[in-house]
């Protein structure tokens, strides 16, 4: 399913909400929560090195919403997410700690009556950065994907499980790697993520 599938379906679903259940008033909401997240990613080295490398990328992290519901069956957010998590690229004996960041738009519908949501991102923007391991320093950024997911809300609390793919369009090199450095299109990173988090929604 492509990211405009993912839209037509939710449109649809929208127009279906609102016919079902009613004018209830909307308004803002802001919804900030913790993630865990589960990477597993591809790295797609020049040569010599290896051609393309496995890799993963998890640990905690946090996530914020700021936007707004109509008639208590759809919404439009905008969507921050910051993570500190684990590298690790077994094949070229990286282990690092590494700073994880996006931002995209989210149109969302949810079911008041059962307490489902649905929704789908499409990031705009984003940077993971791994520290520095055996003198190279890794930086990856340009993010492009998209995201989608369901929860179940509770009042003022959501449990929600996310599926993310992300590919890095540029990257910038420094250190032992003497024959590729610098901000360079050639070295490039594609992840495929797990997110659950806890998420907590308060209408202003």
């Amino acid at each position: 399913m492509n990211l405009r599938s993912l839209l037509t379906i939710l449109t649809s679903l929208t127009l279906f909400s609102s016919l079902s259940w009613g004018r209830d008033k909307g308004g803002l909401f802001v919804e900030p929560g913790i993630t865990y997240q589960a990477s597993d990613a591809k790295i797609s080295y020049p040569a010599p090195i290896t051609a393309q490398s496995d890799a993963s990328n998890n640990g905690f992290g946090a996530m914020a919403r700021l936007g707004f519901h109509i008639s208590e069956s759809f919404f439009l957010a905008a969507d921050g997410r910051y993570s500190m998590a684990t590298f690790e690229d077994s094949n070229n004996n990286f282990n690092s700690d590494s700073e994880v960041y996006n931002i995209a738009p989210v149109l969302g519908v949810q079911m008041s009556e059962i307490g489902l949501r649905i929704w789908g991102s499409a990031i705009l923007a984003g940077e993971m950065d791994p520290a520095e391991t055996n003198g190279v320093d890794l930086l990856f950024s340009e993010a492009r994907g998209y995201r989608i997911g369901a929860g179940f809300r509770l009042f003022s609390l959501s449990i929600n499980l996310e599926y993310e793919d992300l590919s890095y369009q540029r990257s910038e090199v420094s250190g032992n790697l003497a024959f590729f450095t610098g901000p360079t299109s050639d070295l490039k990173l594609d992840t495929e993520s797990y997110i659950l988090s806890v998420s907590f929604p308060l209408e202003l």
